[in-house]
């Protein structure tokens, strides 16, 4: 009775995906009946418009009110309705309304002007509203979609990646839950790589052959396939279980194509119907594309890594195979590139090499006698003492080593080892005489632990120097 003694105002906007017009604002009537006011039909609104114009005045709604979606009006008691069309650039926003309660009233045309002017102002704000919206969400799908091109480029932990990609679907998407399956080409099976929103444990662990249920089939027909209600469409049996349980009513399942090869299925969840448009579903094939790319991407990238670490073992058998060959060949020697490698590595850490650079010390120390392979049988194996001229010959082993290694270009960071571990501190050394820190550094610590194992080793012509002997001539 009270809401009935004032006049009541309200602001109806057009809904086009229903193509119904709904109030969504309103002063003179219960806040909480707003949202229950009934949504009427498009069609309404243009007979009123064809017959009264854009803005017209209707009295006696009480008798007017014949269907059954006026029957909170009439309870409502409306009696009179000023009504002002909102449009812009030919398109129908919406409108605003002066009703009467209880009693009838005469509007005037300079009422209905202004109540005309106020509309046209509300329906620029509404469209400025809904543009700077629009550009504020664009603005956000671009961020979106930056922030996963640079977890692509800056990133190789496909984990990572997808947990970002999840992050970005939520939010940008509204959707309750993601989840990536990746195709395993060799088994044809997508199985399960990461999700967000999901709760049930066993679905983690569960696998889907090409063609077989949503998923399987969106891959298989490199199609998005939508499911609008899981509970009643028949393609959606297998996911029943999963949709009770956490009460999902939306899918869709998406594959991820690069260059026309699928990598794997993105599907989407929601507990309400999917309000999508043409914008929404561009940026979900957009993530999806990005999605695809990160993917191939890491997958490529921990394919060349495991490809290098093969290459990388490949080299390191080959170089224990020439460095045993030596062994082989020279008996008295035998044990000693395995010692004086392992040794080497100690020290340099302790000089603080890491990483790729103790990688080259001990290709260098494996390789430190390969120069070897250029000197004759009758003088590397002499059991005699050499002839100043063999002598000569020997010690042109270190420029035979760079001489057989320098072409090969992984080695090149591991020449300095064979090349300089004869030179001396002062000078006294061979191939080039160099001096002091002259010597490169690594060539000066493995020629420490070179002489250390040569003296502390049993040889024929004269018993291993004790660890205190071998001390002292080094320091000496």
């Amino acid at each position: 009775d009270v809401y009935k003694r004032q006049p009541v105002a309200l602001v109806v906007l057009y809904d086009p995906k229903q193509n119904v017009l709904y109030s969504a604002a309103g002063l003179g009537v219960p806040p909480n009946l707003i949202g229950d006011l009934p949504r009427l039909p498009r069609e309404l609104y243009d007979r009123a418009a064809a017959e009264y114009g854009t803005v017209f005045i209707i009295n006696g709604l009480q008798k007017d009110l014949n269907e059954p979606y006026f029957d909170q009006f009439k309870k409502l008691d409306m009696q009179s309705l000023a009504f002002a069309t909102m449009a812009y650039d030919h398109g129908l926003i919406g409108g605003l309304c002066a009703i009467t309660l209880g009693k009838s009233r005469n509007f005037t045309e300079e009422e209905l002007q202004l109540l005309q002017g106020l509309a046209d102002q509300a329906a620029l704000a509404i469209v400025n509203t809904r543009l700077y919206k629009d550009a504020h969400r664009r603005l956000k799908n671009l961020q979106a979609l930056r922030a996963i091109d640079t977890a692509i480029t800056s990133n190789h932990d496909l984990g990572k990646t997808l947990d970002l990609l999840l992050d970005k679907i939520i939010e940008q998407l509204d959707v309750d839950a993601a989840v990536f399956l990746l195709l395993d080409e060799a088994s044809q099976e997508l199985y399960f790589a990461a999700s967000y929103g999901i709760n049930i444990e066993p679905f983690r662990y569960k696998k889907v052959r090409l063609g077989e249920g949503v998923a399987g089939r969106a891959a298989q027909q490199k199609e998005i396939i939508y499911i609008r209600d899981l509970a009643t469409d028949q393609q959606a049996v297998p996911l029943r279980l999963i949709a009770g349980q956490e009460n999902f009513v939306s899918y869709y399942a998406i594959p991820l194509i690069v260059q026309g090869e699928v990598k794997g299925v993105l599907e989407i969840f929601k507990r309400a119907y999917f309000d999508s448009n043409k914008e929404w579903l561009n940026f979900l094939e957009a993530l999806a594309g990005q999605a695809a790319i990160a993917i191939e991407s890491t997958t490529l990238f921990e394919n060349l890594q495991r490809s290098n670490d093969e290459l990388s073992k490949a080299y390191e058998s080959t170089i224990e195979g020439w460095s045993h060959a030596l062994d082989l060949r020279d008996k008295e020697t035998e044990g000693h590139t395995r010692r004086v490698t392992e040794l080497t590595e100690e020290l340099a850490k302790a000089f603080g090499f890491k990483g790729d650079d103790l990688v080259h010390i001990r290709r260098g120390s494996l390789l430190h006698d390969i120069g070897k392979m250029g000197v004759p049988d009758r003088i590397l194996l002499k059991e005699t003492a050499l002839e100043p001229e063999e002598w000569e010959q020997m010690k042109q082993h270190p420029a035979y080593a760079l001489e057989m290694l320098k072409s090969i270009q992984y080695l090149h960071q591991a020449l300095d080892i064979p090349h300089y571990h004869h030179e001396r501190w002062d000078g006294s050394g061979y191939p080039h005489g160099l001096k002091g820190e002259a010597i490169p550094l690594t060539a000066r610590i493995f020629a420490i632990v070179d002489v250390w194992d040569a003296i502390t080793s049993d040889r024929p012509y004269r018993a291993a120097w004790s660890p205190e002997k071998a001390l002292a001539h080094i320091k000496a």
